[in-house]
């Protein structure tokens, strides 16, 4: 192993690391769960929280309001760590369970149909999202200034020195890749990048990740992105797309396809605010991204929705054409606003 020194856990966080470190090696049999739709950090963040915790001798089981992405199913070492909500071995598993683990996320809307499965069990939460409205209580370890759940998770194995499993390690790893945006965002913080150095020294190949989740997408990927950006208009700092319904469907497309599509217009001159609108059977979904101007988690909240300050999302019921038009114009206004007191 090189020779790289271990970052220390920040001052702040200390004191809930460990509480919630001493929760965590106490049980044996946890579900661990992440918000609907998991991405790299939510799904990165259960494999190293569960290769870990097995590491420990417990046998903890991944229980997802929605499938595991197919994306990150490398990571898995073992199928079986994963069970499908839907199913009775689930609703075993979450019967003779001792504790919830939830990760990338702190609130209840946000578990879908897994809330109902763990609701009598002790809970831990473990996230970096900025608290809303409903959140789920018990043990908590909550940093809105983490890059990452991942990096909470990170400082929970380091408190108790380890030990230290490979699938842990490339799990977090891609938790951190994928949430920072390959470290291009501005969560890519000092701390991010020192946990990211010990990671690499522990045994950790960047390039072989890298690979991994941006090196292996499907051709219809690529198909849609092209009808989508079909859509894309950029009008008073705000620009967007739509992923067409009908192109979605042909494809054979799943949500992971579109990930990243929203952000093309984020990347375009004179673009404050980026959105994204797909259809969805309960509704429109949106995402929001930001240059840092406009907050979108508050923006988001205004259409029940949430998330971090330069990236949320929402979910709308409504017809497409309306809601688009109204997200739209509360997006132009929130520019707006933005730029008159920077101007002030």
């Amino acid at each position: 192993m090189n020779a790289v020194t271990a970052p220390e856990i920040p001052d702040h966080r200390l004191k809930d690391v460990r509480r919630t470190a001493d929760v965590l090696r106490a049980s044996r049999r946890a579900i661990l769960t992440t918000h609907i739709n998991a991405d790299g950090d939510g799904a990165g963040s259960q494999i190293a929280m569960a290769a870990w915790m097995r590491a420990h001798g417990a046998r903890p089981i991944i229980v997802n309001p929605t499938k595991f992405p197919d994306k990150f199913a490398f990571l898995l070492p073992d199928d079986s760590w994963v069970v499908d909500a839907g199913s009775e071995a689930a609703r075993d598993a979450c019967a003779d369970a001792d504790l919830a683990v939830v990760l990338d996320t702190g609130e209840f809307p946000r578990i879908g149909r897994v809330k109902s499965l763990i609701q009598r069990l002790p809970t831990v939460v473990v996230d970096h999202h900025p608290m809303g409205d409903q959140p789920i209580g018990g043990t908590s370890l909550r940093d809105a200034s983490a890059s990452a759940t991942g990096e909470l998770v990170y400082d929970l194995i380091q408190s108790t020195g380890g030990p230290w499993p490979q699938e842990a390690l490339d799990a977090m790893y891609v938790a951190i890749l994928t949430d920072t945006g390959s470290f291009r965002f501005s969560n890519s913080t000092p701390q991010a990048h020192r946990v990211v150095a010990d990671l690499i020294a522990r045994g950790v190949d960047p390039e072989v990740l890298h690979t991994q989740v941006y090196g292996a997408s499907p051709l219809r990927r690529l198909q849609l992105l092209q009808v989508a950006l079909d859509t894309l208009q950029v009008e008073e700092g705000v620009g967007w797309m739509t992923v067409p319904s009908p192109a979605f469907e042909e494809l054979g497309a799943t949500t992971e396809d579109i990930d990243g599509f929203v952000d093309y217009p984020r990347s375009i001159e004179g673009v404050h605010v980026a959105l994204l609108f797909r259809t969805t059977v309960k509704g429109t979904k949106i995402s929001l991204r930001s240059d840092g101007l406009v907050d979108v988690n508050a923006l988001a909240r205004n259409f029940g929705g949430g998330g971090h300050v330069r990236a949320s999302g929402a979910l709308i019921e409504g017809a497409l054409d309306d809601v688009r038009a109204e997200v739209v114009a509360a997006t132009q206004a929130a520019v707006a606003a933005a730029r008159l007191g920077r101007s002030n």
